[in-house]
């Protein structure tokens, strides 16, 4: 990392240095925790307002796209971190669009979830995303797995059926909105990692919103509501705040410790999730879906343990 580069060329004593890693490490663990509690509340605040205050589902998605939009394009020119001219330029224009076009995705068929499913199901479908990227890495990236982590990916899969338990309950349709959200999120994360080190971050942050925001916008006013009180106005700016801090102490995150040391806090949200469910909506997770969703991540654990014993040569 440059960061951890720098610090070494600064000559730092090896024990001043390894706290002041440390340091920086727990203060990224932080943040990433802090990231997934606004992206909990993002989650949140969309349910409530599809199935509690009866904003249209369209509304909500373009309103999310469109207030983070507008911030990143205001806040990032005027933090001097990049110029409003240099938030359009990349050398990856069509991969970065295709990625817009992903995202967008992604949040339609998350949305229409949230809008039937409790919080905890829609978060443990989605955490198969983690499981299913290392399997599709191989045919596409070249990244192939071994049999150990083959293993724990079909342990995972068996989880969410513990937690769907087809043939054994009756299955809400809008399932089936969350696994779409999950599918293609897992092409949004292949995209995200050829883009990765191709442009400025906040660049493709920018280009992550343009779709959402720009196509959203007609079928958003097409179907237009007026929010019924300032409280509902309200919750609506909030999904643009909550995205955009979101990603943006996502970043931070980043900058100060590698992804293998942050993955396995991802977990962290099904307990803001669960939490923001049962204080919101008076929901609890059933034992099916706490022992699915324990199966899953248990399984998420274990590869991030093996894909940091391959990488060390073991």
């Amino acid at each position: 990392m440059s960061n951890t580069n720098t610090l070494r060329s600064q000559e730092t004593p090896p024990q001043d240095f390894e706290a002041l890693e440390r340091a920086q490490r727990l203060k990224a663990i932080g943040l990433l925790l802090l990231t997934l509690i606004c992206f909990s509340l993002l989650d949140a605040t969309a349910k409530y307002l599809t199935a509690v205050r009866g904003v249209p589902v369209v509304q909500t998605i373009w309103l999310r796209f469109a207030g983070q939009f507008f911030l990143v394009m205001l806040l990032v020119p005027a933090f001097g971190i990049l110029s409003l001219r240099q938030l359009f330029q990349t050398t990856r224009l069509t991969a970065q669009l295709w990625r817009s076009v992903l995202m967008a995705l992604t949040t339609v068929f998350n949305f229409l979830a949230l809008k039937y499913l409790r919080l905890d199901q829609t978060i443990t479908i989605f955490f198969l995303s983690s499981l299913v990227v290392p399997l599709v890495a191989g045919p596409v990236l070249g990244e192939w797995v071994g049999w150990r982590r083959l293993l724990a990916i079909a342990v995972g899969f068996a989880g969410i059926l513990v937690v769907v338990r087809p043939g054994f309950a009756e299955i809400e349709p809008a399932i089936g909105f969350s696994f779409a959200a999950m599918a293609v999120y897992v092409w949004f994360i292949l995209i995200t990692r050829q883009v990765a080190n191709s442009d400025p971050p906040f660049v493709t942050l920018h280009y992550s919103l343009i779709v959402g925001t720009i196509v959203g916008a007609p079928f958003a006013f097409a179907g237009w509501e007026q929010p019924a009180d300032l409280t509902t106005w309200f919750l609506l700016l909030m999904l643009g705040i909550f995205g955009g801090l979101g990603h943006y102490l996502l970043i931070l995150a980043h900058q100060l410790a590698p992804a293998s040391i942050l993955a396995p806090f991802i977990y962290f949200q099904i307990i803001t999730m669960v939490i923001l469910g049962y204080v919101v909506f008076d929901d609890l997770p059933d034992w099916w879906t706490a022992l699915g969703a324990t199966i899953v991540v248990t399984s998420g654990l274990y590869l991030i343990h093996r894909e940091r014993v391959v990488k060390g040569g073991n």
